[in-house]
Formats: structure tokens, C-alpha cells, sequence
């Protein structure tokens, strides 16, 4: 691969010098072959080759070769071409790769951060601690994140180039009769031919016996071909439906018997999984006559039995279900036929004795940190990666009723009703279940891939509604998120629905929201308290909720101040209305920590902290949302999110050693303390940058700090009931 330094001193001007070269020269060999400079041509000469009046051996050989080697001009047209295109498109992506890495350095520089040759990133001397105004890790990580980006789309490059240009060389005695359109048709014909040779190596067997080498290879070329859809639907029709599902079913557990592999082969069969798996969503997106054949013949096969191969093995095989479903934890598949794939594996696992195939005995899930094979679950994983097929499988499409009492509810029937009979309630399958479930109601509620790490969207009158419906659901019945895995995802839907939250807790005074409303002032207060307590209790969430909660607020403030038709000497009734919502959430949220940390014993004090720190994101999440409702505004408001987060870790994390002493009351006292204090910071900081002098703004200050306590106590305190 090249090297930062390798890229950086490109010296594109020979490149740019060839290329000159052979467009002329295609020309040249253009006007040689048409006859379209006006003179002699192997056109011409063809033309009278065949209209001469050939005798004896020449009427057979010398017309033949005659008639060849003209022909032979076009070929060289057409391969000059080909290299003049393929030059053309290397010489544009080289110059962009050099600038793109050139600016990233001069940016890292700035913020004290040198780039490494292999593109890694480490601080500069002297200033190399965060807290002595160096960089942070998140920066750190950023930097390096896209260097390597840069460089591998360099090498990218650079390899389909080389290749393509070998290939267009390699006769000896005539030229290629195929055109090369540029670097992107290259890479197609590249990844087709490459399909083909694993397509054949597969077919011959015995994918578990493969050595390490051969394995890392093929992944080599998975990985490659991530963004090549004629290399994923080539690679898919040329297995086919069966052959692609045997091929995991033997790479991933040969023999059937829950053997063990060394960590290094583990390693390589996860990364295989993701990369086959990323490699098949593409191929369900490519428009073909071929992929329709596939997705309907492997959507049959989800209910064939796939044996081992014979004296490999015994025991129940897996069936094709269980081994598509979790190639489908990576990637995003296409919306269709993820809607038919989910119809047809929720009626036939409802067909058989309580989940059976979810007890499946085969090692089909390689993927690290994941112990579950559950087919559903790994369906569920591909939802949380469309967001258009998660809410239409859950809410708008024609089988969403049903889907929603199977996947979602508890009544009698559910997945989860079946959960809660073991002794263990599912123990690391159901907490594998719930957080795959948890993606797939993310990912419906906020338009966007639950890991992706992209601009937020505007929500949509159907991911409103949807979340309309989440609230009113786990809000009416809480129990049932009882250290739950689902509250992490839930806390995320909260943090991204701030807005509606707080607009349902302020009454008749309306809080704008990004998109369509969510309607939660409809629900019933106990539903929306009781929701949020519920999700609280689980330190992410928590930490979400009030990151976003402090941002929230403080852009209330903000906005309030900012509007123009406003006196400067406004009464501070206005802020205090934006300040109120946001404080009863601080008040449910310092309930739900309690009753996690003091009474339920779900979590140590120390991960709320934490929860706090690691879910920060969220304070400029939620402002980019903005953005939505006024153009550029999340890079004018970015002030805000800083000051969010500062003043939630200053504010609520609290020593564990001193809180752990404290009578649950006490710190219910210190947490009314700690709101009152943050509103304060929203207040003050909004109404200097609206130009307050020091004076009103500590005014306005003081009194959202007042009202503060005032609804925290109504947040906390209706929660208990009182």
C-alpha cells in the first residue's frame, strides 16, 4: 500500500504527459483505421480487399490475412482507447487523492496531530496531552480514520489501473477487441473475472478444510469488492441460493459439533462473515434477472435442512434460514426483499416446536463479541441497516400488525412471552434478541442506520408515528424493560426525539421539532414519565437523554433570546418555559438513577458516570438536527453542544466513593442542585450570545435556575406518584 509520504510526493505532471501522448496517439490511430484524416485507411484498404478479384491461394489466404489486419487497426483503436480512458481517470483520482491527504494533514497540523507514513495518528510535541490543549482521542481516531480512507482509495487506484493496463498488453501478436470505458468499468470486468475464479474454487468443496492463507485471499477479495455490485451479484448467481448457503454452513462449522477454532482462525471467519455478508446485501440490490432468481430460491431454501458433507459430522443439520440470517447481521439488503425474507422466517419458526431453530448446535454467528445464532435476531441486525424496511416490517407495511405482536409485544405468542418462560429468561439469547431488536426499532425511528455515523434526518410523518407508538407502548407497560438490553437503543430514540419529548411535557406552549411530531403531549403523563424512568435506569441511555436534554434546552433558550421581535428586556417568563420540560427530564432521569443504583441494583454509580462521557455525542447530535429546520445552523449553534457537554459531566457525574455513603434522598437533593446549576449554564450561555449584558443575563440566569428546581421536583416527585 502506499505511504502518506508516497502520496504526497506524486508527481503527477509524467502522468499528465503520457496522457497527451496517447490521446494523440488515438487519434492518430483513429484517422489510420476510419480514414478520417481524408487519406489511406485500413477501412479503405479492407473495402478493397474484398472487392478484389482474388485467385488460386490468395482468394483463400491473402484475402484472410488482408481482411485481418485491417480489422486489426480497430482493435487498436479500440485498445488505445481503452488506455487513454483508464489514464484519464487515474490521473483525476490521483490528483484528488493527493489533495484530499494534502488538506487532512494541513487540518491534523493545526490541531497538533502528525499523520504517520501508514496513515495513523499520534500528537505532536511538545503539547501532546488533551488536557494540556492537545489533541483528544475522538480526534486522534477521526485523523487516522480518514487518512486510511485516503490511502486505501489511492491503492484502490492505483492496483485497478495497473491491472487494467497489464491485461490491455498482454497479446503478443494483436490487440484487445474490448473497450475499457475507465477505471470504474475496470474494476467491473476485474471483479466479474474474480467472481468467477471463487465461484468455481467453491464449487469444488470442502470450504472448512481451507487453509488460512486461501481463506485470507478470498476475503482479501470480498473486502475489496465492497462497492463493486457486478462483483457481488457475480460472485451470488454464480454459487446460487443452495451453493451460497452451503458454502458459510461449511466454512463457518464443518462438522456440525460446536468445535472450537484458535483465536486466529476466529478472527478471520468473523471478518469473512461481515465481508460475504456486505458482499450479498450489495448483490440484493442489483436490478437483475439473475438476482430476482436468487432471492426466490434462497427465501425457498430458508426451510431446507443443509447437512454436512458426507463423513463430516453428524446431528441435526442447520437449516437455511439459520445460515442466511446471520450472513445478514452486516450490510444493507434490499428493501423488498427483506420484507419477504422476514414474512417467510417468522411463519415458519411459528410452525415449529418453540423455537428450535434458534437452538440451533452450529457456530453459523463468527462475528466477535456475539454468542447467539438466532436466525431472527440476525434478521432484525439487517433491519437496523435499512431503515426504510425496518418501519415498513414494523409499522406501515401490510403485515406490520402482525410483525409488531410477534416481535415486540408480550402478550401470548411472542418471542418474548417465550423468552420469559426459561428459567434464565433466555439468559444470552434473549439479550442477544433484545439488542438486535433494539437496532431494528432505531433504525425505523430515526431514518438512519443505527451505527451510522451520518447527519441526522428530519423525521418523517411514519418514524413520528412510529415512535409515537414505542412511547405509548413501553411507557404503559415499564416492567417489561426491566434490565432490558432494548433501553440502550431506546435511550438513543429518545435523545433524537428531545425535542418531542420536551414539546409534549410543555402543555399548550409548542416547541418546534425537526420534521414531523411525534405527538407525545397526547399521551397520558404517566405514560411519557414512566417511559423515560424506565429507560433511564440504563446508564447509556441516561447519559444520552441528558446530553441531549442540556443541548436541547439550551438551543430553547437560544432561540428565545435570538428572536428579534423580542424586547431585550424580556420578561423571563419566556425562557423559564423553555427551561421547564427539560428539567422535569432531569428530574425522572435522577430518579431512574437512583432506583438503578440504590434499589433495583442494576448498575454501580460509576457506569452512570461514564454513561455520561461516552454517549456525548449526542449534544451535537441533536443540534445538527437543527440544521434540518435552519440551514447552517448546527455550524453557528456548534457552541452549544460544547457547552452542553461540559456541563453534563460537570454537573451530574458525581464521586462514587462520596455517593455511595449518601441515604438515597440525599442524592436526590445533590441532583435537584446539580439541574438547577445546569440550567443556570443554558440560560446564561444563550443570553450572552444574544448579546445580554453580564447583568441580564445573570438575571435571566438566576431565575431558569429557580424554575429549574421547581419543575425537576415535578419530574421527580410525579414519577413516585406524589
Amino acid at each position: 500500500m502506499l505511504t502518506v509520504e508516497e502520496l504526497l510526493g506524486l508527481r503527477l505532471g509524467k502522468l499528465a504527459s503520457a496522457l497527451d501522448d496517447w490521446e494523440a496517439m488515438t487519434r492518430r490511430l483513429d484517422e489510420l483505421a476510419g480514414g478520417r484524416g481524408g487519406g489511406d485507411s485500413a477501412a479503405l484498404l479492407r473495402r478493397k480487399a474484398e472487392l478484389a478479384d482474388w485467385k488460386g491461394v490468395n482468394a483463400t489466404v491473402g484475402k484472410a490475412f488482408v481482411v485481418k489486419t485491417a480489422a486489426e487497426f480497430d482493435d487498436a483503436v479500440t485498445s488505445a482507447t481503452s488506455v487513454t480512458a483508464i489514464l484519464r481517470d487515474a490521473l483525476k483520482a490521483f490528483a484528488r487523492h493527493k489533495r484530499e491527504m494534502a488538506e487532512l494533514a494541513d487540518s491534523a497540523a493545526k490541531r497538533n496531530i502528525r499523520i504517520t507514513p501508514a496513515g495513523g495518528a499520534e500528537a505532536r510535541s511538545p503539547r501532546g496531552a488533551a488536557e494540556d490543549g492537545g489533541p483528544t482521542q475522538a480526534d486522534l481516531i477521526a485523523v487516522m480514520r480518514d487518512a486510511t480512507r485516503v490511502l486505501r482509495e489511492a491503492d484502490e487506484t492505483d492496483q485497478v489501473a495497473e491491472r487494467a493496463l497489464r491485461a490491455l498488453a498482454r497479446g503478443e501478436h494483436d490487440f484487445s477487441d474490448l473497450r475499457v470505458t475507465g477505471l470504474g468499468h475496470a474494476k467491473d470486468l476485474q471483479g466479474k473475472a474474480d467472481a468467477a475464479h471463487w465461484a468455481k474454487e467453491i464449487a469444488k468443496g470442502g470450504a472448512g478444510q481451507w487453509s488460512d492463507e486461501k481463506l485470507e485471499r478470498f476475503n482479501d477479495t470480498l473486502a475489496r469488492y465492497q462497492d463493486t455490485p457486478a462483483f457481488a451479484a457475480a460472485l451470488a448467481t454464480g454459487l446460487g441460493a443452495e451453493g451460497t448457503l452451503r458454502f458459510w454452513r461449511d466454512l463457518a462449522d464443518p462438522a456440525g459439533t460446536l468445535g472450537t477454532v484458535g483465536p486466529g482462525r476466529a478472527d478471520l471467519l468473523g471478518r469473512v462473515q461481515e465481508n460475504l455478508g456486505l458482499t450479498l446485501a450489495a448483490a440484493t440490490r442489483v436490478d437483475s434477472p439473475g438476482m430476482d432468481a436468487w432471492k426466490r430460491h434462497l427465501i425457498e431454501a430458508g426451510d431446507d435442512r443443509l447437512p454436512a458433507a458426507p463423513g463430516i459430522g453428524s446431528g441435526a443439520a442447520p437449516y437455511g434460514f439459520d445460515v442466511m440470517s446471520n450472513l445478514m447481521r452486516k450490510g444493507k439488503y434490499d428493501t423488498e426483499f427483506l420484507q419477504n425474507y422476514g414474512s417467510r422466517l417468522l411463519e415458519f419458526e411459528k410452525g415449529l416446536s418453540p423455537f428450535t431453530s434458534r437452538g440451533s448446535t452450529h457456530l453459523l454467528n463468527r462475528l466477535p463479541d456475539e454468542t447467539s445464532a438466532d436466525p431472527v435476531s440476525g434478521f432484525l441486525e439487517s433491519l437496523g441497516h435499512n431503515p426504510e424496511a425496518s418501519l415498513r416490517f414494523l409499522h406501515t407495511g401490510p403485515e406490520s400488525e402482525t410483525n409488531w405482536d410477534y416481535l415486540v409485544s408480550h402478550e401470548d405468542g411472542s418471542r418474548n412471552a417465550w423468552f420469559s418462560t426459561l428459567s434464565d429468561l433466555g439468559g444470552t439469547g434473549r439479550d442477544q434478541y433484545e439488542t438486535s431488536l433494539g437496532h431494528a426499532l432505531e433504525s425505523a425511528a430515526t431514518r438512519t442506520p443505527y451505527d451510522a455515523d451520518t447527519p441526522p434526518k428530519p423525521h418523517s410523518e411514519a418514524s413520528a408515528s412510529f415512535v409515537h407508538r414505542l412511547v405509548d407502548y413501553y411507557g404503559s407497560n415499564p416492567e417489561v424493560l426491566d434490565d432490558s438490553k432494548l433501553r440502550g437503543s431506546l435511550g438513543n430514540i429518545t435523545a433524537e426525539y428531545m425535542r418531542d419529548f420536551q414539546d409534549g411535557m410543555n402543555g399548550q406552549r409548542e416547541i418546534t421539532t425537526s420534521g414531523s411530531n411525534a405527538d407525545l403531549g397526547a399521551l397520558s403523563p404517566s405514560a411519557r414519565i414512566d417511559f423515560l424512568a424506565a429507560v433511564g435506569k440504563d446508564p447509556t441511555a441516561y447519559g444520552a437523554i441528558l446530553n441531549a436534554q442540556q443541548s436541547i434546552t439550551t438551543e430553547l433558550v437560544n432561540e428565545t433570546l435570538q428572536d428579534r421581535s423580542l424586547p431585550k428586556g424580556l420578561s423571563t417568563a419566556d425562557v423559564n418555559n423553555m427551561v421547564a420540560p427539560g428539567s422535569q427530564i432531569a428530574g425522572i432521569m435522577a430518579e431512574a438513577r437512583t432506583q438503578a443504583v440504590y434499589e433495583d441494583r442494576l448498575a454501580q454509580d460509576d457506569e452512570f458516570n461514564e454513561g455520561l462521557r461516552t454517549a456525548d455525542k449526542w449534544a451535537g447530535r441533536v443540534i445538527d438536527l437543527g440544521a434540518n429546520r435552519f440551514p447552517g445552523v448546527g455550524d453557528a449553534l456548534s457552541w452549544i453542544a460544547e457547552d452542553a457537554r461540559e456541563t453534563v459531566v460537570e454537573r451530574y457525574t458525581r464521586d462514587s466513593s462520596d455517593v455511595a455513603e449518601k441515604e438515597r434522598l440525599e442524592f436526590l437533593r445533590d441532583q435537584l442542585q446539580s439541574s438547577g446549576g445546569a440550567a443556570y449554564e443554558a440560560a446564561r450561555s444563550a443570553a450572552l450570545n444574544a448579546g445580554y449584558s453580564e447583568s441580564a443575563a445573570e438575571k435571566i440566569a438566576n431565575a431558569a435556575e429557580e424554575n429549574s428546581r421547581l419543575h425537576y421536583g415535578l419530574g421527580g416527585y410525579m414519577k413516585g406518584g406524589g
